[in-house]
């Protein structure tokens, strides 16, 4: 139990501090940002406190709203994607998440990228909503999402088997 709060700790603090001091400075083609501090909230564990997780998400989101002086931006799509997460893990694996016996490591790879796929979306889509706060940039806001997105599950997967292979 103490291993799972020192992990879930370390890994919402260095998150934090790499999202804060090297992600947000990549700005690639000018609309395209990486947002790695979404593995805090996919890998959150399935069993563990809901309300705990959503006030900690915000906590997380609020962090780096504090250093981009974003607004609560991020601190909102956090919380919508931690909300939504319980209906996404049914979606996604099924039985196994009402029985509480999902070990994400070793779930099926299109049960992985699903998952991923869509809390990466709702939470990009949410947070570029509030970031434009309109429709006239429609197809801005859908390319910014779309992109930035791509390039987080990417980052996403990537960090992902760095650990996984590190752990086994």
């Amino acid at each position: 139990m103490n291993s799972v709060i020192f992990n879930n700790a370390l890994r919402f603090i260095v998150l934090l501090m790499l999202q804060v001091l090297l992600l947000n400075n990549i700005n690639f083609l000018g609309y395209i940002n990486p947002y790695l501090y979404v593995v805090f909230i996919l890998l959150y564990p399935f069993n563990a406190n809901q309300t705990l997780f959503i006030f900690l998400s915000f906590l997380l989101g609020w962090g780096i709203d504090i250093f981009e002086d974003s607004g609560g931006i991020n601190a909102a799509a956090c919380v919508v994607a931690a909300y939504i997460r319980p209906a996404v893990l049914r979606f996604s694996f099924g039985v196994s998440y009402d029985y509480q016996t999902i070990k994400f490591s070793s779930t099926q790879p299109g049960s992985r990228i699903s998952y991923v796929l869509i809390i990466v979306l709702v939470h990009h889509l949410v947070l570029f909503l509030l970031e434009f706060f309109n429709f006239a940039h429609l197809l801005l806001l859908l390319k910014k999402t779309f992109f930035s997105a791509a390039f987080t599950i990417i980052l996403v997967f990537i960090t992902l088997a760095l650990f996984n292979k590190r752990s086994r």
